[in-house]
Parts: structure tokens; C-alpha cells; sequence
């Protein structure tokens, strides 16, 4: 009796021996193809990338209004933030990055289904679940870069409506297209961190909704100045930080090309803000600081696609070349067009994203300094300009009918009146100052 029992003690605890050492092998097995290195930078980078709409954007756009919105502005990058982190998870990763369709992925991992602990991106060294943060992050970011466009009269529902139904009609698709294995990657489109997939449908929705919106009262017989131009110094400064984890980030790794991103991406900022400043000296006689910031934002929105492609001199060139063509388009769409596109999205981000798409075909090639991963300059310049143009138009098209729907469903403009006492009070029933600022 007392042998059987003691026969039975030790088969199980053989038994649980082994099953712990199946487990240790196991995870032997996944810590031999997760890379610490490579993890432990992305971590670093999904922060970054984060730390760019919160605190970075909300700052940055926040101190360009007046300080009666400061707190609707803050209120809407958090709002999105909120909201497209739990799309994300709900189906519109699976539809960016999982089945096997050329135009839009399938639902097979909506609320990550089969995304465990164990399983890794495809083609990486770095857990499937750290991927599907860092690109959320993306996914977060790029809805709240065209609320720079409708600031001070567009409601905080219809934002949270609008931001959602784009991120499942415009977001999803164009990331599939580009980065998901769609047919804009079969065909060899480059665009490492989002000058297609963020900027250009970022963009082109931004100026879309401003016409669409229209103008604030006032504008342009009368001038809409920051309220805080410390502010928007403050959220540019987080905004260039944050967009080392945006660009090196998205090559997945810590090795050399992550360095070498992370250097083309500093550099072209820097010459885009001289040269902004150049600009604003010539035609001004001063340097303002908001200018100074805003020819950075154009510099690095610029750079962004070409990131993984171009050497220092190309990303020197392409900051430069950001600056005298956002420049101009800043100056275009606001004095000449009179859109009001309230905070420049459609100049800067649109632009630069659409311009960086090009040039990289140009810059990345080895006889220009760039690391030689394009095709032919003809070829590849075919391959940027189909990926722009279907995007542009997919972009466009899709805003206008989102637009009408939640302008139909649960309206998309504030009242006069609540514009004029500020959404801060009219929204949210909060003063960001004691006083008008």
C-alpha cells in the first residue's frame, strides 16, 4: 500500500518534471529567434511614437489655436487615441496585416485571436503583440494629424465618428496595400515609415475636410494667432524626439540601418529649418519661432518614406528641397486659395509626405549617395507615382462620403455661437486659463 502510494508520488512528480522542462525548452526555443536587442528597441520605439501625439501633437497643435480651444484640441488627440487603440485590436490590425488579399486583409485576428505570447511578426525577431502595439501607435497618430485642419469648429463627437469610420475605410486599406504584403508592395512601393500610408492620406483628408467644413469666422480678413508660441516650440521638441522611434523604428531592428535612419531623419530636419528660416528672414525680415518649428515638422514629415533609402547628403537635400516646397504651399493654400487648412496639415504633411514618396526614387540610389535598395530611377519613380495617385484620390473620395455620413447622422460643425465662446467651455465645460488668452 504504502509502495503504490509512493510509486504514484513519484510518477507524478516525473510527470510535472517533465512538463516543466517541455515548457523551459519551449521557451528556449522562442527566447533563440526573439532577439532581446531588436525587442527592447522596439519597446523603445512604440513609446516614442506614442510620446509624439501625447504630449508632442497636442502640444504642438494646442499652442497654434486660440486659448479658448487649447483644451478641445487636447481633448480630440486623446480622444483618438482612445478610440483607434481599441479598433486596433478589434479588427483593423487584422485587416492591415493578416490574410492573404491584395486590396484588404481579412478578420482572422480581430481582438488578436490566435496573436499569443509565442508568436513573432513575420520577417522579424520581435513578438507579434510588439508589433501590433508599435503599429498602433501609427494608427493613433495619423487620424489626429488632420484635426489640425478643423480645429475651433468641428465637434468633438464628430471627430471621435469620422476618425473611426476612417480608420477602417482609409487607414486599414492603404497599410495593406503598403506594408502588408497588398499589390502596392508586390509592385516594390518604398515607404519605410508612412509618407503614403500617414502623411499623404493625412494630408489630402486635412484639406478635404477644410473645404468641406469651411472656414472659421473671421478667416482670413482676420488673423487667428497661437496662444502660446512656448507651447508649440514645447510639443515640436517632443514631436522630433518622438520621430526617431517613428522612422528608426519602423526598420524593426537595432542594427546599422535603424542608425542610419535615425541619422537621415535628424539631418533633414535640421535643413529644413534653416532653410524655412532663410525663407522667413527673406520675406519677413524676421525669424519667428513658430516658423523655425514648423520648417522642422516639414523636414521630418519629408524624410519619412525615403528614411530606410537615402545616405546623409540625399536626407540634407530632401530637408532642404521640404522647406522651399512646403513653403510655398503653406503660403498658396492660405493666402492665395484662402482654405482654411487652420493649421497647415495639408502644406506640410501632405506635401512632405507626398514629395519624400518621389524623391526617394531619386535619392536612393547609390550613384546619389543613397543606400541602393530602389530600383532604377524610372522604374521606381512609376511605382511611387501609382502608389500616390490611387492613394491621393482612394483618400479624397473616401472623406467626402465619410464626411456626409456624420454630417447626416450627428452633425459635423459647431454653432456660431459656440464658436465664438471657444469649445473648451462649449464642449467641455472647462477653461484651460483663469483668464482669455
Amino acid at each position: 500500500m504504502n509502495q503504490n502510494h509512493t510509486r504514484k508520488k513519484a510518477l507524478a512528480a516525473l510527470a510535472i518534471w517533465g512538463m516543466g522542462s517541455g515548457m523551459l525548452q519551449a521557451q528556449e526555443a522562442t527566447a533563440a529567434v526573439v532577439d532581446s536587442g531588436n525587442s527592447a528597441w522596439i519597446f523603445t520605439a512604440t513609446a516614442l511614437v506614442l510620446f509624439m501625439t501625447m504630449p508632442g501633437l497636442a502640444l504642438f497643435y494646442g499652442g497654434l489655436v486660440r486659448g479658448k480651444n487649447f483644451l478641445s484640441v487636447l481633448g480630440q488627440c486623446a480622444g483618438i487615441a482612445f478610440v483607434a487603440s481599441l479598433l486596433w485590436v478589434g479588427g483593423v490590425y487584422s485587416l492591415a496585416f493578416k490574410g492573404d488579399g491584395k486590396w484588404i486583409g481579412d478578420l482572422s485576428a480581430a481582438w488578436l485571436q490566435g496573436v499569443g505570447i509565442e508568436s513573432l511578426a513575420p520577417n522579424t525577431t520581435i513578438p507579434e503583440l510588439l508589433f501590433v502595439m508599435f503599429q498602433m501607435t501609427f494608427a493613433i497618430i495619423t487620424p489626429a494629424l488632420y484635426i489640425g485642419a478643423v480645429v475651433e469648429r468641428m465637434k468633438f463627437s464628430a471627430v471621435l465618428l469620422f476618425s473611426s469610420l476612417w480608420l477602417i475605410l482609409v487607414y486599414a486599406p492603404v497599410a495593406k496595400w503598403v506594408w502588408g504584403g497588398g499589390w502596392l508592395f508586390t509592385m516594390g512601393i518604398r515607404d519605410l515609415a508612412g509618407g503614403i500610408v500617414v502623411h499623404a492620406t493625412a494630408g489630402v483628408s486635412a484639406l478635404v475636410l477644410a473645404i468641406l467644413l469651411g472656414k472659421r469666422k473671421g478667416f482670413p480678413q482676420h488673423p487667428h494667432p497661437p496662444h502660446s508660441p512656448a507651447m508649440v516650440f514645447i510639443g515640436a521638441a517632443m514631436l522630433w524626439v518622438g520621430w526617431f522611434g517613428f522612422n528608426a523604428g519602423s526598420q524593426l531592428s537595432a542594427g546599422g540601418s535603424a542608425a542610419m535612419t535615425m541619422l537621415v531623419t535628424h539631418l533633414s530636419a535640421c535643413a529644413a529649418a534653416v532653410v524655412w528660416m532663410l525663407l522667413e528672414r527673406i520675406r519677413n525680415g524676421k525669424i519667428g519661432v513658430v516658423g523655425m518649428v514648423t520648417g522642422l515638422v516639414a523636414g521630418l514629415a519629408t524624410v519619412t518614406p525615403a528614411s530606410g533609402d537615402v545616405g546623409p547628403l540625399g536626407a540634407i537635400a530632401i530637408g532642404s528641397l521640404a522647406a522651399l516646397v512646403c513653403y510655398g504651399a503653406v503660403n498658396l493654400i492660405r493666402e492665395k486659395w484662402h482654405i482654411d487648412d487652420s493649421l497647415d496639415v495639408f502644406a506640410v504633411h501632405g506635401v512632405g509626405g507626398i514629395l519624400g514618396t518621389v524623391l526617394l526614387a531619386f535619392f536612393g540610389q547609390k550613384s546619389m549617395g543613397g543606400l541602393g535598395l530602389v530600383k532604377p530611377v524610372g522604374e521606381q519613380l512609376m511605382i511611387q507615382l501609382t502608389g500616390l495617385g490611387v492613394t491621393v484620390v482612394w483618400s479624397a473620395v473616401a472623406t467626402v462620403i465619410l464626411f456626409f455620413i456624420v454630417k447626416k447622422t450627428i452633425g459635423v460643425r459647431v454653432t456660431e455661437e459656440q464658436e465664438w465662446e471657444g469649445l473648451d467651455r462649449a464642449e467641455h465645460g472647462e477653461n484651460a486659463y483663469s483668464t482669455e488668452s
